[in-house]
């Protein structure tokens, strides 16, 4: 009888790579394709789109940490006026606040000076001028967004997973789970995670793309940014192609032997893991291969790539996209700022700024913006009321942006109020964006839903969510 213990011995005698087994558990490969409108033809996923879609990938620049909306992307001449006095106590009164509750609430100005760009005239720090002078007439600000959880960990699961309870499927994770991926060489949905040298490291958990009560294969997959970007990619030394795949195929055979006694989804797992290991040791190379870019690119990124920069990873971001990557995140861990604003939104904005202005700027003159969404934001904004020379976490009101298919371009959205301190016109929550990207994949989110423990669970929640039709084209 065929139990896991046989299994081991004979990969074991086999002298099959154990780089290729620990790659294999990593990956919780998609092992599905897309087929057009067709979505994935997996149980549970969407057979046929709900209705055109605009798009059909997504790039998320996840900012990690608190971006502050009043010293970025949302102006607020009151903040200047009174910077120093007392917060009226009508603002705040029997509001959430985190670490500044019970102490004094003073208005802190902002700390960098705003300017109009473009034809669109969008009001935005200097902190970001490769934003500002390539991109404001691309991007589409909504400066009225929302979240339900004040402190970073509950905020980067509610953001991802549209709950604060851990567990639940990652945005990147439906998508892939609907709509399939269109290669079959590389994960359906990829992470990338940079760190720069100013404020607070923010930890970010696996957990933060994981696949939850979806199938393991539609997991993201982190890839590093420097050297190997999954380790053990590599054949050892007397090891090659060909042997490799003799190997991968008898294992695959005890697999689906296996699989044909218990029918245990995560065997299927398994045996995709094998096969999306196998090609990614073909594939994930020629990924890193930057031969092909021209010195204009690259000086365009600000990187001859392979450093682990923001820069670096938005140029991979492109190249994955490319290859037909369904979902890609880039966190840059840096945004956490309680203290000393003033200098580290100026360092972690210029870390991110010269990156993201490239990656928009290079999806456009390759034509290929205009089928990508690309989100840009936060868990969540800063208070503008001090924290010393920073600022403390806040939820009522902070700032994202979206570009690409479907999106108004150099338009903005949604106002906070004269203290930037709540949502107050147009107020978009968390589950308002996540159910806008659903749409322009052509997914309704209403309708996208998989039974857990007895419940119709989705994506944006319980609560109602709506698409935010006003930045739609």
């Amino acid at each position: 009888m065929l139990n896991s213990l046989g299994r081991r011995t004979f990969l074991h005698r086999s002298g099959l790579s154990l780089g290729t087994m620990a790659l294999g558990n990593l990956l919780g490969g998609d092992g599905f394709h897309a087929r057009g409108a067709q979505g994935s033809g997996m149980p549970g996923g969407l057979g046929v789109l709900h209705h055109p879609p605009r798009v059909k990938r997504v790039i998320w620049l996840y900012m990690a940490g608190g971006m502050s909306h009043l010293d970025t992307f949302d102006h607020k001449p009151m903040l200047v006026k009174m910077d120093g006095q007392p917060m009226p106590e009508s603002v705040t009164k029997g509001k959430q606040i985190a670490q500044l509750q019970g102490s004094a609430l003073k208005i802190f100005a902002p700390q960098h000076p705003f300017k109009k760009y473009g034809q669109s005239g969008q009001n935005i720090s200097t902190v970001f001028p490769h934003l500002g002078e390539k991109c404001a007439d691309q991007i589409c600000l909504i400066r009225s967004v929302s979240t339900d959880a004040i402190n970073h960990d509950p905020a980067h699961t509610f953001m991802n997973t549209g709950s604060m309870i851990p567990g639940r499927p990652a945005m990147g994770s439906w998508v892939l789970y609907g709509l399939g991926a269109e290669t079959q060489d590389l994960p359906g949905f990829i992470v990338l995670v940079s760190t720069g040298k100013f404020g607070q490291k923010q930890p970010i958990a696996a957990r933060q793309w994981h696949s939850g009560c979806l199938p393991g294969r539609v997991q993201g997959v982190e890839l590093r940014g420097t050297g190997d970007p999954v380790l053990y990619v590599r054949n050892p030394p007397g090891v090659d192609a060909a042997g490799q795949r003799g190997v991968v195929d008898a294992a695959q055979t005890l697999n689906r032997l296996h699989q044909n006694r218990v029918d245990d989804p995560e065997i299927a797992t398994r045996i995709s893991q094998y096969e999306m290991a196998f090609r990614m040791q073909s594939s994930v190379p020629g990924l890193m291969d930057l031969r092909d870019e021209t010195k204009e690119t690259l000086e365009m990124y600000g990187t001859q790539g392979g450093d682990g920069t923001f820069g670096a990873n938005c140029l991979l971001a492109r190249r994955l996209a490319e290859r037909g990557v369904r979902f890609i995140q880039l966190y840059h861990r840096d945004w956490d700022h309680h203290g000393a604003i003033k200098e580290h939104v100026a360092g972690t904005a210029a870390e991110v700024d010269r990156g993201a202005a490239a990656l928009l700027t290079d999806l456009k003159r390759r034509g290929m913006l205009n089928d990508t969404l690309v989100i840009f934001g936060s868990e969540f904004g800063r208070t503008p009321m001090a924290q010393g020379n920073g600022r403390d976490h806040h939820l009522a009101g902070f700032t994202m942006w979206l570009a690409g298919g479907g999106i108004k371009p150099g338009f903005s959205f949604g106002q906070t109020d004269d203290f930037g301190y709540a949502a107050a016109v147009d107020k978009v929550s968390v589950h308002d964006i996540h159910a806008t990207a659903l749409h322009l994949l052509g997914i309704d989110h209403e309708r996208f839903t998989v039974k857990n423990q007895g419940l119709d669970l989705k994506l944006t929640g319980v609560e109602p969510a709506r698409i935010v039709k006003e930045v739609l084209t």
